[in-house]
């Protein structure tokens, strides 16, 4: 039961690796806003609600503030919490 969000935790890794090396940074943020925008269309057949994230995870490669939050919500399974001070 925990091998499947395991398996495609890991997958995520790797697509926002591959992303990271091999898609100029201007473009990043370009493709996150395409996939989220898809996503909010995902009641359409070929598109589906699962780019919304991918999109957010994708922005987030050129966005430091979110990328440190995306990457301690992957590696802890949940989000830190906002500090008070």
């Amino acid at each position: 039961m925990h091998a499947a969000p395991t398996a495609l935790r890991s997958r995520f890794r790797q697509w926002l690796r591959t992303t990271r090396r091999k898609v100029p940074p201007g473009l990043r943020l370009v493709l996150g806003l395409v996939l989220i925008c898809g996503g909010l269309l995902g009641f359409l057949p070929i598109l589906g609600f699962w780019m919304i994230p991918l999109g957010v995870a994708v922005a987030a490669l050129d966005i430091a503030p979110l990328w440190r939050r995306l990457r301690h919500a992957v590696s802890k399974g949940k989000p830190p919490r906002a500090d008070k001070g």
